[in-house]
């Protein structure tokens, strides 16, 4: 059986990627911190959550996937000034955005094209403290598309 290159691979609906990093941005993660643990660019989670890219690599959904899988209960740390406004910027973001967190996600749904969230921004104050996550995919590897 041959292994298939990712590029290759046909590119999927961003949707579930979308709310996956607005769900975080509820929790306080920014850009960059997602985009450190994701191993990709912050413009590229930054292009991702605002919206303008329609599809994703199947590589790069997964790379955020795996972030929210182990941070959508948990708060982003703040132990220093740079974390605390880092944090405070991803929440108001959200809520200028109405993004919804994770807990309002139907995990079931959420890569089917088109799916939307019930519920809108809420407050959430998670169950503790993200930890530190270790990229083990680079940027090129991953892929964005408009």
């Amino acid at each position: 059986m041959a292994v298939t290159s990712d590029r290759r691979r046909p590119r999927i609906d961003a949707g579930g990627t979308r709310l996956r990093l607005r769900a975080l941005a509820v929790m306080g993660h920014g850009s960059a911190c997602i985009a450190r643990a994701a191993g990709v660019s912050e413009q590229a989670i930054q292009r991702l959550a605002r919206g303008d890219a329609k599809t994703v690599s199947p590589r790069l959904r997964d790379a955020v996937a795996a972030v929210y899988d182990a941070w959508w209960d948990k708060r982003a740390p703040e132990r220093t000034r740079a974390e605390r406004a880092a944090a405070s910027a991803a929440r108001r973001r959200a809520i200028r955005g109405n993004w919804c967190a994770g807990a309002g996600l139907d995990d079931d749904e959420l890569d089917i094209p088109g799916y939307r969230p019930a519920y809108g921004w809420r407050p959430a104050r998670g169950t503790s403290i993200a930890g530190d996550i270790h990229p083990t995919a680079r940027e090129d590897e991953m892929g964005l598309g408009a």
